[in-house]
C-alpha cells in the first residue's frame, strides 16, 4: 500500500516560482511513489478579500498551472475544494475540539492581526481548522509543506490526537514533510519574505507566465548585498536566496555552485540565473498553453477529481458525525 498524500495549494494569485520550485514541482516527481490527492483550496482564499472574477481566474490558473508541471489527473486525484462540502462541515465540527488557545498561538494568525489589527477576519483565525479538515478527510498520511506551514500540520496532529482520545480511533495522525532544499523560496526585492502569489510588489515575485525578458529583468534588479564573494551564507539573505533558486533548478550541489561563481560578480550570477529559470520554464508555460486552448477541459478535470474525493470525504465524515451523536 503506498502512503496517501494530501498537498493543498491556494488560488490567491497567479502561479509564481516560489510554489513550483518549493512544492508543485516535487509533487509532480514523486506521483508514483505515493497514493495523492492535490487540492486547490479556494475557500481558503477567501479568508481576504478577493474579487470573485479574478478567484475564478485564480483557481484556472493553479488548476492549469498544476497540470502543466506534471501533476497527471489520470494518477492523482485533483480537485476544487469548495466542490466537495465536507471540508466545510468537518471545519465546523472540528471548532468544537480546538481550543482557542492553540488558535491564538498560531504564527501566521498573530502576523495579520499585526497587519490588520480588528480588520482580520474570523476565516483567518479559523484557517488551521479548515487546513486539518482537509487532510483528515482522507486518512492523509503525510503532508509535504513549507516551513512555514508546518505549525498547521502541528495542529491537525493535535486535534486528531484529541478527538481519537475523545471516541476512539476516527483519524489518521499525519506526518509533515519539508523538502531540504528550496522548501522556502523568498522574495527578489525583500529576501527576508517568502516569494508569494499575494505580495503587491511586482517585483518580488517571479510568475509563472511571465515572458523571458521579465523574468531576466526581475532577476537582475533582485537584492543582494554590498560584498563580493558568491557563497552559501543565510547571513546573507538576498545572495542566499538567489543561490538557493540556482540550486534547486539546476540539482547542482553548493560546493560546485560555489565553484562556478568564484571570482565572478553578482551579475554574472543574475544573469546564469536568469537563462536557468526561463528554460525551467520554457515547456511548463508551453503546456499551459496547449492545456488552456480548450476552457472545457478544465472543467471537466474538476468535476472528475470532486467526483473521486467525495465518496471518501463523505465516509469519514459519516464516522465522525456517528461518533460524536450526530449520525
Amino acid at each position: 500500500m503506498k502512503k496517501r498524500v494530501f498537498s493543498g495549494i491556494k488560488p490567491s494569485g497567479s502561479p509564481q516560482l516560489g510554489n513550483y520550485l518549493g512544492a508543485i514541482r516535487r509533487w509532480a516527481a514523486d506521483q508514483d511513489k505515493y497514493d495523492n490527492i492535490f487540492c486547490v483550496v479556494d475557500l481558503h482564499a477567501i479568508t481576504e478579500y478577493v474579487e470573485p472574477t479574478e478567484l475564478k481566474q485564480y483557481i484556472r490558473e493553479q488548476t492549469g498551472m498544476l497540470i502543466a508541471s506534471g501533476i497527471d489527473p489520470e494518477q492523482s486525484i485533483l480537485f476544487q475544494q469548495s466542490h466537495v462540502h465536507e471540508h466545510s462541515e468537518l471545519a465546523w465540527l472540528l471548532n468544537c475540539y480546538i481550543p482557542m488557545g492553540w488558535m491564538q498561538r498560531m504564527t501566521q494568525y498573530k502576523e495579520k492581526v499585526e497587519q490588520q489589527k480588528e480588520q482580520v477576519s474570523v476565516g483567518v483565525f479559523d484557517y488551521p481548522s479548515l487546513m486539518a479538515a482537509d487532510i483528515l478527510l482522507y486518512d492523509t498520511d503525510e503532508v509535504p509543506v513549507g516551513d512555514d506551514q508546518k505549525q498547521h500540520v502541528e495542529i491537525t496532529r493535535d486535534v486528531a490526537q484529541r478527538f481519537n482520545h475523545i471516541y476512539g480511533e476516527t483519524f489518521k495522525v499525519p506526518e509533515p514533510v519539508i523538502g531540504e532544499v528550496g522548501a522556502r523560496i523568498m522574495g527578489l526585492e525583500d529576501p527576508t519574505r517568502k516569494m508569494s502569489k499575494s505580495e503587491g510588489n511586482e517585483g518580488q515575485s517571479i510568475g509563472m507566465l511571465d515572458s523571458p525578458d521579465v523574468i531576466r529583468r526581475k532577476i537582475m534588479r533582485a537584492t543582494t548585498d554590498s560584498q563580493r564573494d558568491i557563497v552559501f551564507d543565510e547571513s546573507r539573505p538576498g545572495i542566499f536566496n538567489l543561490l538557493t533558486i540556482y540550486q534547486t533548478i539546476t540539482g547542482e550541489s553548493r560546493k560546485d555552485i560555489e565553484s562556478r561563481f568564484r571570482d565572478k560578480g553578482y551579475g554574472d550570477l543574475k544573469k546564469a540565473l536568469g537563462e536557468v529559470t526561463v528554460e525551467a520554464l520554457r515547456p511548463v508555460q508551453e503546456r499551459y498553453r496547449e492545456i488552456t486552448a480548450d476552457p472545457s477541459y478544465l472543467d471537466s478535470i474538476l468535476k472528475n477529481g470532486a467526483a473521486k474525493a467525495r465518496p471518501m470525504a463523505e465516509k469519514k465524515l459519516a464516522q465522525v458525525r456517528e461518533r460524536i451523536g450526530l449520525g
